[in-house]
């Protein structure tokens, strides 16, 4: 059997799927690193929505999806950018989604922690971005989740310079009742955040994150840098104060970052992780009885998919995530929040389907073929 892929000139290919899934089982928790996947939510397709209505979430399928994470091990790092938040998902919808999901971890034994923004505003004052933290900070905290401060686009906007986010995080970090992650989101990510801790310069803006780190280093249990930038991770990475733990959230050089080398090694907090979950979980595994080479055959191969899906601009690839999690079953639909399903074109999904399906990602190949076969006719493409 064959199936008939667009390419990106306007032709079109013959693709053989593969028959059978990769095999992987459930195991024993991690023990030599602590890895999230950021998860996205599913959409109820039945409501009477629009692009710019707030978010119709089907909380049966979204809480179905983070339990299957949890079972092969991974934790899940809630109402984060894979989740679509400030691209779909408003406050309100977010501080649902982390009331559930902290109450399933709990109810399952899984491990969670949860995005702390600004996002119930669109612009303010530095004392209503920190007021709008706090808001946030206090429901992750009640909810039992460990808190991650993600960058905040109103910040990024009322700052004047680096001493405000050092004000800022300070207060924060002083005021929270247990350790969090920082997470640092690059503006390939999210335009907004150009020039986030007060410079556009590098290595002026990592300067002020560890100082803000140095300041409190026990408020905070470790970073996340998602700047797509694997030696910059690095380098941040050896001036972490001692016991601050360092997540990739570099979709694009992940095996690399989470192997290490002989100064140290990345936890990971990942997007990619996604759709990734069970074959990510499968190589941490076995790079947890100190086989590298090993987690890295098994790894290496899914960058030219994370790769496709985060190619530029990298901000829609939760299209992509979304698109993987229906072809495997994980969900009846390929809707969105905000509609954000429209955001790549037909070759790419075409492409990612190939990719996906070569590493044997689909747990039912043959579901996958003929919901990629439904998507073609959709858009006029026989077979």
């Amino acid at each position: 059997m064959t199936i008939r892929l667009p390419d990106f000139k306007g032709g079109s290919r013959a693709y053989e799927p593969r028959p059978e899934p990769v095999a992987v089982t459930p195991g024993a928790p991690f023990t030599s690193r602590t890895v999230f996947s950021a998860a996205h939510v599913v959409a109820d397709p039945f409501a009477d929505t629009t692009p710019d209505s707030p978010a119709a979430v089907d909380w049966d399928a979204t809480l179905a999806f983070r339990r299957h994470l949890w079972s092969h091990g991974l934790g899940v790092a809630e109402a984060m950018d894979t989740a679509q938040r400030g691209m779909g998902l408003d406050w309100a919808g977010a501080a649902e989604l982390i009331r559930r999901s902290a109450a399933e971890a709990k109810a399952v034994g899984g491990r969670i922690a949860c995005g702390v923004g600004t996002d119930q505003i669109t612009a303010g004052s530095l004392v209503e971005v920190r007021a709008a933290y706090e808001e946030q900070l206090a429901l992750v905290e009640a909810s039992g989740a460990q808190a991650i401060l993600m960058a905040s686009r109103a910040l990024a906007a009322a700052a004047s310079g680096p001493e405000d986010y050092l004000e800022v995080y300070g207060h924060l970090l002083r005021q929270a009742s247990e350790p969090v992650v920082l997470h640092w989101l690059g503006p390939m990510f999210d335009p907004a955040l150009e020039g986030y801790w007060g410079s556009a310069d590098l290595d002026s803006a990592t300067d002020t994150f560890l100082e803000v780190i140095a300041a409190h280093p026990d408020k905070v249990e470790g970073i996340k840098v998602s700047l797509l930038d694997a030696q910059r991770e690095i380098d941040i990475r050896r001036r972490l104060p001692q016991g601050v733990r360092c997540y990739t959230g570099d979709d694009f050089n992940y095996p690399e970052l989470i192997a290490g080398d002989e100064k140290g090694f990345s936890h990971a907090l990942l997007g990619i992780f996604d759709p990734l979950g069970p074959l990510a979980a499968e190589a941490v595994r076995v790079l947890d009885t100190g086989n590298v080479v090993g987690f890295r055959e098994l790894l290496d191969p899914t960058v030219e998919l994370s790769r496709h899906l985060f190619q530029t601009p990298t901000r829609f690839y939760k299209t992509g995530v979304v698109f993987l999690a229906w072809l495997a079953g994980h969900q009846s639909h390929f809707t969105m929040v905000g509609g954000l399903q429209s955001a790549r074109s037909l070759p790419h999904f075409a492409r990612a389907y190939e990719l996906a399906d070569g590493l044997g990602l689909f747990p039912d190949p043959k579901l996958a073929e003929e919901r990629m076969k439904n998507l073609l006719s959709l858009y006029g493409v026989d077979q």
